[in-house]
């Protein structure tokens, strides 16, 4: 039997620690006795990304906002799927995280963190919400095990109706917010539709194989009304953080 080494460990704000495990030729992440990533399961990362973005593809240059890197499987995918004028906004709260990315976990992330349209913050991607208006086509989020703030309490605000509203007006018209949970979730996705979405709910494996457990990705679009829709190509407004507060 293989020996799972530990390569390195991270603490998370507010508690908790993050660690990451080698087993002979794969990675994964840890919080306690919870598997929160697998190198060997990139399958419902990489439909995070293929099912929101193929909802944009009447886009030319759609402005996307990612919340989690974790083993970089949504972000890369994510590139494979835009074109050259897109803008990919990355948000990891832990920056050792990103440290793993282009060290221990190099081989999984590629070129993907180098690539121009991509700028990665360290930052809590619930920061970068609450301050965007119109500014993103598609917000992805992929930073716990689903709606329950399992890895981080805090992250249980994102979830709430207050949360899912600013999350929507976070979106253009049109745009999607798209949500991975390990797990489906009937009153998560009654909260959304409060919200003022137009809700989907995917099933979707954890192998790219098509094999492993299911999890569950909701796709929750904007509606865009006749005045409102943009045209193709037009560049967002950044959101502008505060450099002292980081808010």
């Amino acid at each position: 039997m293989l020996a799972r080494i530990l390569i390195d460990q991270a603490e998370i704000p507010g508690g908790g620690t993050l660690r990451l495990i080698r087993r002979g030729e794969e990675l994964s992440i840890t919080l306690g006795a919870n598997e929160l990533m697998n190198s060997r399961l990139s399958g419902s990362e990489e439909a995070l990304a293929g099912l929101s973005l193929r909802k944009l593809s009447h886009l030319d240059a759609p402005s996307v906002l990612i919340g989690g890197l974790g083993m970089g499987f949504t972000l890369r995918a994510a590139l494979g799927i835009l074109g050259p004028a897109s803008r990919v906004t990355v948000a990891e709260l832990i920056g050792t995280v990103v440290d793993w990315a282009r060290g221990p976990m190099a081989s999984l992330f590629g070129a993907s963190l180098d690539d121009p349209r991509v700028d990665m913050r360290v930052a809590e991607v619930t920061d970068l919400i609450l301050v965007a208006r119109n500014s993103y086509d598609a917000i992805l989020l992929d930073v716990d095990n689903g709606p329950d703030g399992l890895t981080r309490a805090s992250n249980d605000r994102l979830y709430t109706e207050g949360g899912l509203q600013a999350a929507r007006a976070a979106l253009r018209p049109g745009g999607v917010l798209a949500i991975w949970s390990s797990a489906p979730d009937e009153a998560f996705t009654r909260r959304l539709h409060k919200a003022g979405f137009v809700v989907e709910v995917e099933a979707v494996r954890a192998r790219a194989s098509g094999k492993g457990a299911r999890h569950t990705i909701w796709l929750a679009s904007r509606p865009a009304g006749p005045q409102t829709r943009r045209k193709l190509g037009a560049s967002p407004p950044a959101p502008q953080i505060d450099s002292e507060t980081g808010r």
